[in-house]
């Protein structure tokens, strides 16, 4: 299978994300796109928008270009301070504001940052919106007279506002107090208000990643490098571990033997937690990532797993699409539609535990009915983005793998969406098999393109 993606000037599948002080990711740029945002979404109108932010040191100056833009351009903005991605979606529906603006880089490294949105109604901008802020940063940025300048308000207790909805999302009468549990904060955005969540529902938590100084986040720590926190399992023999990124949208977790449990099998132990629990919707999203060993899992309790293009803007689409109310990618982005509008590391982490409490199945047991089969991806550089769909050396390639895999196994092509690579994914039964075509097929695309 191939698959080509449009690139547009400066959003990305999940906003404008890049290097401190390159490209885009520059005071200058920042200031420029606040001003943009606000005449898109204040239309001759008074308009409000919230700003939050993860903990990397540069939030500070983009925060502040951001609210300069939006002051210019007439709108009033509500500074929450470090809040997770999925917290500013919840307020941003909460305050009735026109828009949310989140900066933050994610999973990525300190040096990066980036900027990403949400409509009033919780979720990620449609690209048509995306596409008049682009047309807008064209024009030349004029000033609102002064009267009509827009004000800067702090919201100081938007971390308690979010607490309260995330132990909303399970049932009051549930008691996590023979829980013992690992937390990890990645250093990120996530650092005060995680921790409080799981210990106000009742459980024992062991706290780590949560002393952010501006430099640390993501590093060694969270969902992307779970390695300390499996150690941390096992050595304070805790129940699980919940391993979140810097700004708090992924999800991965740790059984009580220090085994890694990802986004796929997570999605799986939700998916039959729903479907338990009366919800007869067949349809679980995945994307075109998605094990192989997921889609078995699913069809063996009479659900069907639906592929979208990779990320949770494609995943919302198709849930949307096709009215299911549970989708999310092995990365750890995990939406539960019925309870939020976006993906969400707390929220999810909070399903698995209440599935845990009412089932008394240890969450090693829930992930089991999973076998996942081997995956390898290769990244292949090129020197310029082409239509994979159009190259005819190439589908023969893909159509050569895919015959000696036959019904076991599958092959995807995949460039980016934001730089020149071709990310190439081999899936089958035989690891040996997959990696060896895998490396055949990579070279074949290095060579051609």
């Amino acid at each position: 299978m191939v698959l080509s993606e449009q690139i547009r000037r400066y959003f990305g599948t999940d906003g404008i994300r890049g290097r401190v002080g390159d490209g885009s990711i520059t005071p200058e740029f920042v200031l420029k796109l606040g001003w943009a945002i606000g005449h898109v979404f204040a239309k001759g109108h008074r308009s409000k928008v919230l700003i939050g932010k993860d903990t990397r040191i540069s939030g500070y100056m983009f925060e502040s270009a951001l609210q300069a833009g939006l002051s210019a351009a007439g709108v009033d903005v509500y500074l929450l301070g470090p809040m997770p991605t999925p917290a500013v979606a919840y307020l941003t529906r909460t305050f009735h504001a026109q828009a949310g603006i989140v900066i933050s880089a994610s999973h990525n490294p300190y040096q990066d940052n980036g900027i990403k949105f949400f409509s009033g109604e919780g979720t990620k901008l449609p690209e048509s919106i995306e596409l008049e802020i682009e047309a807008m940063m064209d024009q030349p940025l004029v000033t609102v007279d002064s009267a009509l300048l827009g004000k800067a308000h702090r919201v100081d207790d938007a971390a308690g506002r979010y607490i309260e909805f995330c132990k909303s999302t399970v049932s009051s009468k549930l008691d996590f107090s023979n829980l013992k549990l690992v937390v990890d904060c990645a250093h990120g955005a996530t650092y005060h208000i995680a921790p409080n969540v799981f210990r106000e529902l009742g459980a024992e938590v062991v706290v780590m990643g949560a002393e952010p100084n501006g430099l640390n986040i993501n590093k060694d720590c969270g969902s992307t490098e779970p390695r300390l926190l499996q150690a941390a399992v096992l050595e304070n023999k805790a129940d699980l571990g919940i391993a979140l990124d810097g700004d708090g949208d992924r999800l991965i977790m740790v059984d009580h033997r220090g085994e890694l449990v990802d986004g796929d099998e997570l999605l799986f132990v939700i998916a039959r937690a729903q479907q338990r629990a009366g919800n007869k919707h067949p349809v679980i999203v995945g994307t075109l990532m998605s094990n192989l060993g997921l889609e078995q899992a699913l069809e063996s309790y009479n659900m069907a797993l639906h592929r979208a293009k990779v990320g949770d803007r494609y995943v919302m689409e198709m849930l949307k699409e096709t009215g299911a109310t549970v989708g999310g990618e092995a990365s750890g982005h995990i939406i539960c539609l019925d309870k939020t509008t976006t993906g969400d590391g707390i929220v999810a982490a909070l399903q698995v535990l209440a599935e845990i409490q009412e089932t008394g199945i240890t969450l090693h047991e829930l992930r089991s009915a999973v076998t996942k089969f081997p995956q390898r991806l290769i990244n292949v550089r090129i020197n310029k983005m082409v239509n994979l769909s159009d190259h005819v050396e190439v589908n023969a390639a893909i159509k050569a793998v895919e015959d000696k895999l036959g019904n076991n196994g599958r092959v995807l092509l995949r460039a980016s969406g934001t730089e020149p690579v071709i990310r190439v994914m081999v899936e089958g039964r035989d690891a040996a098999l997959i990696n060896q075509l895998a490396i055949e097929l990579a070279g074949v695309i290095e060579t051609l393109l």
